[in-house]
């Protein structure tokens, strides 16, 4: 169970999510995000050594080479912390990503193809919604002319539905991001 689900389970299953499971859940974003940065840093932290490593080595003599040795040194302890680092860090890039950069193209084309396909399957389903919503005006009209009495109800109780879905919310506080916060009844 992740942590939305054991605080529901907690409060009954009555969809009372408690404060504590947002923090907590803020917290580890927190964290994912600043292991990230750390992340980060030491692969700046390991260019610039390369950088330094190649310096030395473009002007080798044997005068330079405790420098090397140091510089050596201190990238292989740099790599092992970069190690650590990203075990904290659960990153997942896609595949096509990586054999994009191996064929020497850019990233963005991945993501430019992935919205791109997002894009048409959005108006797929905005087709397949517009054609169910004619289906159902059709229907509709359809019925009434067959079963007009009924249709009547329906509406009556499809406008009863509708005005209950409004008051709902009223009793409810919506979160930024778009999720309803249940109050409790305490």
């Amino acid at each position: 169970m992740d942590a939305s689900q054991n605080a529901i389970g907690a409060s009954g299953g009555n969809g009372i999510v408690s404060n504590q499971a947002n923090d907590a859940a803020a917290v580890a974003a927190d964290e994912a995000k600043q292991n990230l940065n750390q992340v980060i840093n030491s692969i700046q932290k390991t260019l610039v050594l390369l950088h330094q490593l190649y310096l030395t080595i473009s002007s080798f003599n044997v005068a330079s080479q405790l420098p090397l040795l140091q510089r050596l040194n201190s990238l292989v302890m740099e790599l092992d912390n970069m190690a650590k680092l990203s075990e904290k860090c659960d990153i997942q890039v896609p595949m096509e990503v990586l054999n994009l950069i191996d064929d020497g193209k850019n990233p963005d084309e991945f993501t430019r193809d992935v919205i791109n396909n997002c894009i048409a399957k959005n108006q797929v389903t905005k087709g397949k919604t517009d054609a169910f919503k004619s289906l159902r005006k059709h229907l509709l009209e359809e019925l009434e002319q067959a079963f007009p009495d009924e249709i009547e109800a329906y509406r009556e109780i499809r406008a009863s539905s509708a005005a209950e879905s409004k008051r709902l919310p009223q009793s409810q506080s919506m979160l930024p991001n778009g999720d309803v916060k249940v109050k409790s009844e305490l």
